[in-house]
């Protein structure tokens, strides 16, 4: 049995209804999702010829690649039914943090490390401020949001940080193998040991148990406060190693980078099929998301459609996603 049907099943013998329909309907969503993406991706192909070639695949792997390692750690959060605002602040203090430390001549793993270990920590505190002392997620991680932001700025005076880093550092966000982007194989590592932890592990069911009841899964005896404060951490660390990652891809650190990542992030946990209320979903509805949204705004590009015209779309596709899990949460619970 999966984690998600074993949550489920005492919630659907709570209410009477069939516990086949949840999962059901959680398959539909990913299934649907899947044919959207191949569908955009055929005509991204016949409306512009540059879509298909091996620079332009691979730019979009790269880019992607990112907002997908920061999206996973999103979705842990979200599947407690919490919301991290944060990370794009966090992902902007990781990468100016390991410039910084290979500048003052910190060895390149202690640096990646540190700044690592620091959005995990930045996301300690934060969950176990709304675990703890049940200060709302949306309201902690919002003046993380702040208050990192501007830590951020008070690194450098808000000026970018150049430094002369090493090559191997570099290829971690600039270098491929053969025509694969190595930042877009870090990917793909995340989202398979993410969702071997969400479906094989006992950590991954007190995630999907904490989501669907919390309340029911304290009275369990299951230590609901510290899984609640250790997807934050695994947020936060992962929020930090993208912005190492685009530290090495540009070579300078950036403190205003990664302004609005947060909202890219919740579009595709949620286009992705996992609940906003938690409980239900998983990481590889984000990882087709996360292209998705790729293939979406790479299409733009070419096509020569400009960012706020983007920006509209994003918006449009994410109501159209919270309508969708709403319509499927209906149905879930009249079957």
């Amino acid at each position: 049995m999966t984690t998600s049907s074993a949550v489920a099943e005492p919630t659907a013998a709570a209410t009477g209804t069939r516990r086949a329909r949840p999962r059901g309907a959680e398959l539909i969503v990913k299934f649907n999702l899947v044919l959207v993406f191949l569908a955009l991706c055929v005509a991204a192909s016949l409306l512009t010829p540059d879509f298909l070639t091996t620079r332009n695949l691979s730019n979009l792997l790269q880019q992607s690649a990112l907002t997908g390692i920061v999206a996973t750690g999103m979705t842990l959060v979200i599947l407690t039914a919490g919301i991290d605002l944060s990370v794009g602040s966090v992902a902007a203090f990781g990468g100016m943090t390991v410039a910084l430390l290979i500048g003052d001549d910190v060895n390149v793993v202690l640096a990646i490390v540190a700044s690592v270990a620091a959005g995990a920590l930045f996301g300690t505190v934060m969950g176990g401020l709304s675990a703890y002392l049940s200060l709302p997620a949306f309201m902690t991680t919002l003046a993380g949001l702040t208050a990192i932001r501007g830590l951020t700025y008070l690194l450098t005076d808000g000026e970018p940080t150049s430094a002369n880093l090493p090559h191997s550092f570099q290829l971690l966000g600039g270098g491929f193998i053969g025509y694969i982007p190595i930042v877009g194989l870090i990917f793909v590592a995340v989202t398979i040991a993410a969702g071997l932890v969400l479906r094989g592990t006992t950590f991954g069911e007190y995630i999907y148990a904490v989501g669907s009841n919390k309340e029911a899964a304290r009275l369990s005896g299951l230590p609901v406060r510290g899984v609640i404060t250790a997807v934050f951490a695994i947020s936060g660390a992962l929020s930090a190693l993208a912005g190492v990652l685009l530290t090495s891809r540009l070579t300078i650190g950036q403190p205003t980078a990664f302004n609005g990542l947060e909202l890219d992030a919740i579009a595709a946990v949620v286009l992705g099929g996992t609940h906003l209320f938690g409980g239900r979903g998983g990481v590889m509805g984000t990882f087709v998301a996360v292209l998705l949204l790729s293939v979406l705004r790479n299409l733009c590009n070419l096509m020569g459609l400009g960012s706020f015209f983007q920006m509209v779309v994003t918006g449009l596709i994410l109501i159209v996603a919270l309508i969708l899990n709403m319509l499927m949460e209906k149905r879930g619970v009249r079957a």
